[in-house]
């Protein structure tokens, strides 16, 4: 296919390190873009089917809507999730920059840190250890299929919280994690294009199984959950369930260039993703809807944990395989959206003396250190987390999207991008904070968390990732007109 993204010369790219730029912060040569179409079709295949999605599908199947209703709402907001990934990789995929670049042409060389901060510190750290912690229970009843006496070790010694065999898991899921993070988006390419095969192969298994055991798709898809509420109308309910399934995706969405710069050409970005996100959906959507249902009429109760059903077959080998798959799925998970944009931000925090494998063993570390399992200690902690992580990304990427394409109009210019320090930068617009997008950002997220204290904004809480997002957008537009940034010569980019 014809590309006409921006080509990075080897003139300006010695230029930029002169300046003190870190390769790894610096525009892809068009040599090093690698990903097309398959690579992002395959790229986020592995990060749906995870554990907490599917308890996520259990919660939904309690909203009122019948399963059927459930799965079209699923396939709704991959649509809407594919459309917001696609469009905020093209800044990564026409000019080859990372998100903290990216973020740097929307909020200014200083004003980038924070919302940096906040998304690949702050969220992708915290996110990455509980995925670990979700993660590590499947491999703990793993291991004590195989070596029962494993869940005996220790006895009943807990180490700040945790027990000996529950943390050894950790331990061991947390290593395997980190090593794929070092290897970056060369090894996850190779990882997701092995584990996509088998998440189809296991989980159409393991949907065929739920069908059989229901007695038939009929019975699935006329089952009903008890204590279901029916007082919200069905509309709302489908945006509660986009606002969730897109608060799930607000982080790697708002860092999507850290996997875009890697993309062949912007057309390829995008019809990858979209295909991903669709058809990676809508069989989730099926498989996930028919497993907890097709589980729960068989064991004779709502079950919507997925591990707690697979706990229960008496088919040992299914068991492992069924475990073994939910471990790749979500490692690819932690590794897209967590560890791999942690270690990015790391780096951009501090260039010069970081690199981003350093970067990614620092938030290993502190992955590590904040004691996930304490996190988890309530059953709603994850809920509650996206829905935090929804109402400061969603103004972010709100931000993001109208800044590119309204007030850049999809040109930036990377000379004045990766500034020289040691010049007179007065007359640069990418130097110190973008006013606009900040008042937008922090407006927008103090509306969100509003919701939680002031009684009447109470309603928009199922809602935070797109009140946050739309507000922000047309808030950044408003004030872009009556405010607008001083703009200077843009790069060509018809190279």
């Amino acid at each position: 296919m014809e590309n006409h993204d921006f080509q990075i010369s080897d003139e300006d790219l010695n230029n930029f390190r002169e300046r003190g730029y870190n390769d790894d912060l610096l525009p892809k040569r068009q040599s090093e873009r690698n990903m097309g179409i398959r690579n992002y079709f395959t790229l986020w295949m592995g990060s749906i089917h995870n554990i907490p999605n599917y308890a996520a599908v259990g919660g939904f199947l309690f909203l009122g809507l019948s399963p059927i209703n459930v799965v079209f709402a699923l396939i709704l907001s991959a649509v809407v999730v594919a459309v917001f990934l696609s469009l905020n990789g093209v800044a990564g995929s026409k000019y080859g920059i990372p998100f903290s670049i990216h973020l740097r042409s929307t909020y200014g060389a200083l004003g980038a840190k924070l919302p940096g901060f906040l998304r690949g510190c702050v969220a992708a750290i915290a996110w990455f250890g509980l995925q670990n912690y979700t993660g590590s229970q499947a491999l703990l009843i793993l291991i004590g299929k195989l070596w029962p006496g494993f869940l005996r070790l220790g006895g009943e010694t807990k180490f700040f919280g945790i027990s000996i065999p529950g943390l050894i898991s950790f331990t061991i899921f947390w290593a395997i994690n980190v090593l794929i993070g070092l290897g970056g988006g060369k090894i996850l390419n190779r990882f997701t294009a092995i584990l996509s095969p088998l998440i189809y192969i296991v989980f159409g298994g393991m949907a065929i199984w739920a069908v059989n055991a229901a007695g038939g798709i009929g019975a699935i898809f006329s089952y009903r959950a008890v204590e279901t509420s029916s007082s919200v109308p069905p509309v709302l309910i489908y945006l509660m369930i986009i606002n969730s399934v897109l608060a799930v995706w607000a982080a790697p969405g708002a860092s999507v260039a850290d996997f875009t710069q890697n993309a062949k050409s912007t057309k390829a970005q995008m019809i990858g993703q979209m295909l991903s996100m669709v058809v990676g959906y809508a069989i989730f959507a099926l498989f996930s809807v028919v497993i907890l249902i097709g589980g729960s009429i068989r064991y004779g109760t709502q079950e919507w944990n997925v591990l707690n059903i697979i706990e229960q077959w008496d088919n040992l080998p299914a068991v492992i395989l069924t475990m073994a798959v939910f471990l790749l799925t979500t490692i690819s998970t932690n590794a897209t959206g967590n560890i791999i944009p942690a270690g990015y931000q790391i780096l951009a925090l501090l260039p010069k003396k970081i690199n981003y494998r350093k970067g990614v063993i620092i938030a290993g570390i502190i992955s590590f250190v904040i004691m996930p399992w304490k996190l988890m200690e309530r059953s709603d902690s994850i809920y509650v987390f996206l829905n935090a992580i929804g109402a400061i990304l969603g103004p972010v990427a709100g931000v993001m999207i109208a800044h590119f394409f309204f007030s850049e109009k999809q040109e930036l210019d990377l000379n004045q991008l990766y500034m020289d320090k040691t010049t007179d930068n007065t007359e640069n617009p990418y130097v110190g904070i973008n006013r606009n997008s900040y008042i937008a950002t922090i407006i927008a997220v103090v509306l969100c968390l509003s919701g939680q204290f002031i009684p009447v904004l109470s309603g928009i809480s199922d809602y935070l990732w797109l009140v946050g997002f739309f507000f922000a957008f047309v808030l950044y537009l408003i004030l872009d007109k009556l405010w607008p940034v001083k703009r200077t010569g843009v790069t060509s980019n018809k190279k």
